[in-house]
């Protein structure tokens, strides 16, 4: 038994390693598209951004007037990074890779995260190493991160590691920490947060919730506190009711135009609707992570997926929300949707044009859409499937269990690919 573990932990460690290249590879090549490309408009608007933050401070940029650039809609904790991305690019640092550089870095911690969530899942090793693999050669990353280089990635990569170190790990209070950061870099992981108290609550334990919600507490207050204090106004309007471009080349607004529903209809979804579909999408979440709170890693790569499945505004960047999910959720899920969107994303950033859309890639557009949706029944399938499950500290590695002293673990299962 001794010789089969510790074969099986070699394993372990070689497959960390070839998913640990492929994804220092793929960081590699996308810091070289993000040097070697002039990037979409967003480059040049961050820019702008950062420079009108140094000039008043991170705080009181929500209400300061910005004429020449876009509504900035980006939470608090981006305001201090854009400060600080200022202060190195006046170092001599060039911005167009400086500003792409935490999408890619957080697109290789999140190959880690998707390798570690899906080999605690399977007792197929190999599955996990082709589901990692699989999210960082992803083209929809590559063209997301390496170049429109928004914080959309960044957002996903904290909401993996917030449901990691709950369920996975059993650090609560690491995971309270990481969930606060997901939503003050950007907002788009809200929609995962109820589900991660939901399963902090189920772990059957009041110290797990306690220690979740003191995290969670203690950063969102320390980051969002000063600009509620100082500027509420300006935070209201520009961050929480942003509803997003008016674009309409991918999802739900796109097909109602399609269809010919009538205007005041469609500005009502993309009004007040959209709010609706938000609160909807968190009561899917929690009733997952509640079901079955071990599998709160697949609970939030669903919401991720409904989220831009339900958007109704359309942005380029957006396609990167459910990209590295998916492959926790399977691989031929992830796999499905990288080769068809992707293809996408390709065609639009090489034209240079990620606003306008012909009328191939919006086919193409409504296509991947189709894909995401099946991708999203099957998680859900999957979720009844499994009906329902213990509590996340069923699912702790065995480090952070008490040892069985009589017997050991049965080899082939993810405890024992520790």
């Amino acid at each position: 038994m001794n010789v089969r573990m510790s074969s099986l932990s070699w394993d372990v460690r070689k497959a960390r390693i070839v998913v640990t290249v492929v994804a220092t590879v793929a960081f590699v090549s996308k810091m070289a598209l993000a040097a070697n490309t002039r990037g979409p408009a967003d480059v040049r608007f961050f820019w702008g951004f950062a420079r009108a933050i140094a000039r008043t401070d991170p705080i009181r940029i929500y209400a300061e007037p910005l004429p020449w650039l876009p509504v900035y809609n980006h939470p608090p904790l981006a305001s201090w990074m854009l400060l600080g991305m200022e202060w190195l690019a006046q170092q001599g640092v060039p911005w167009r890779p400086l500003i792409r550089f935490p999408a890619c870095l957080a697109d290789f911690v999140t190959v880690l995260l998707v390798f570690a969530l899906v080999r605690r899942r399977t007792a197929r090793l190999r599955t996990a190493v082709l589901c990692a693999v699989g999210a960082a050669l992803c083209p929809v990353l590559v063209a997301t991160s390496g170049y429109h280089g928004n914080t959309d990635s960044v957002a996903v990569m904290f909401a993996f590691a917030a449901a990691y170190l709950l369920v996975d790990r059993g650090r609560p209070l690491a995971a309270g920490l990481a969930a606060a950061l997901c939503v003050s870099v950007k907002l788009i992981p809200v929609v995962a947060v109820p589900l991660l108290f939901a399963a902090a609550w189920r772990s059957g334990n009041r110290t797990a919730l306690l220690r979740f919600t003191a995290g969670f507490s203690a950063l969102f207050l320390t980051v969002w506190g000063p600009v509620v204090a100082t500027v509420p106004g300006g935070l209201k309007a520009n961050v929480l009711e942003y509803a997003g471009g008016n674009f309409s080349f991918w999802g739900i607004v796109r097909f109602a135009r399609w269809a010919g529903v009538p205007e005041p209809y469609v500005q009502l979804l993309r009004g007040d609707g959209h709010f609706l579909i938000v609160a909807a999408i968190m009561a899917v979440g929690v009733w997952l992570a509640w079901r079955r709170p071990a599998d709160t890693p697949q609970a939030v790569a669903t919401v991720l997926a409904l989220l831009l499945l339900l958007s109704t505004a359309s942005g380029v960047q957006y396609l990167a929300w459910p990209a590295a999910g998916l492959f926790v959720i399977g691989l031929w899920q992830g796999t499905a949707y990288a080769v068809v969107v992707g293809s996408v994303a390709a065609s639009v950033y090489s034209g240079q044009r990620p606003v306008h859309w012909t009328d191939t890639e919006m086919a193409f557009g409504a296509l991947g859409w189709a894909v995401l949706a099946l991708c999203v029944v099957s998680a859900l399938r999957a979720a009844l499937a499994r009906g329902r499950g213990r509590a996340p500290g069923a699912a702790l590695p065995p480090a952070r269990r008490a040892p069985a002293p009589a017997t050991a673990p049965v080899a082939g299962t993810p405890a024992a690919d520790d």
